[in-house]
């Protein structure tokens, strides 16, 4: 075998979009079943998955900004 074939087998794998967004959003939970995480290494892409990984991450701490600023804003946090 090649010197980084198995990268570039990994690169060729086809999972959808759907597919990649749900294992992200599991793994942010933190519960995935083993026989879903088996299934998942051997059909999602990992730079999709490191993509979609990232912008969950930046989504979430927008959502976080965002909420901290509304209480902020609200005087809830002040009474």
């Amino acid at each position: 075998m090649k010197p980084g074939q198995d990268f570039k087998d990994a690169i060729g794998r086809k999972a959808s979009l759907r597919q990649t967004i749900s294992a992200v959003a599991w793994s942010f939970f933190g519960v995935r079943r083993g026989k879903d995480h088996e299934q998942d290494m051997a059909k999602l892409n990992p730079v999709h998955v490191i993509i979609a990984g990232v912008l969950g991450a930046a989504l979430f701490v927008l959502v976080l900004v965002l909420l901290v600023r509304w209480v902020i804003s609200s005087g809830v946090a002040g009474a």
